[in-house]
């Protein structure tokens, strides 16, 4: 991961690899970048979430209920979650149009 200069916040909006977004370490980073938002500009956290579309519900009901977790891992996994599910629905929305191409042609 050090060798990518970039932050894990700009990785996670220019990146379509599910494997790196998988990954433990790249969560860790992810979350340890939120913490310190969090800490120094959370208006900037704010407007990343509605940016990515994380659910504030699911982010509320999770935090409330995992009040000893880290904010910042909880709220990192949510925005891989969802970052992961865009990935998947342009793949698979991609897929159909091919298809939809192919049955045109005949």
């Amino acid at each position: 991961m050090s060798a990518i200069n970039n932050s894990p916040l700009e990785i996670v909006f220019a990146t379509d690899d599910l494997q790196l977004l998988s990954k433990h370490e790249f969560i860790n980073e992810l979350a340890s970048e939120i913490n310190q938002l969090i800490l120094t500009n959370f208006e900037r956290l704010i407007q990343l979430l509605y940016r990515i579309d994380v659910s504030e519900l699911k982010l509320k009901t999770l935090l409330k209920e995992n009040p000893n977790e880290d904010a910042g891992k909880i709220i990192a996994t949510l925005i891989i979650e969802r970052q992961l599910q865009k990935i998947k629905y342009k793949s698979s929305s991609t897929e159909t149009k091919e298809d939809e191409c192919e049955e045109e042609k005949w």
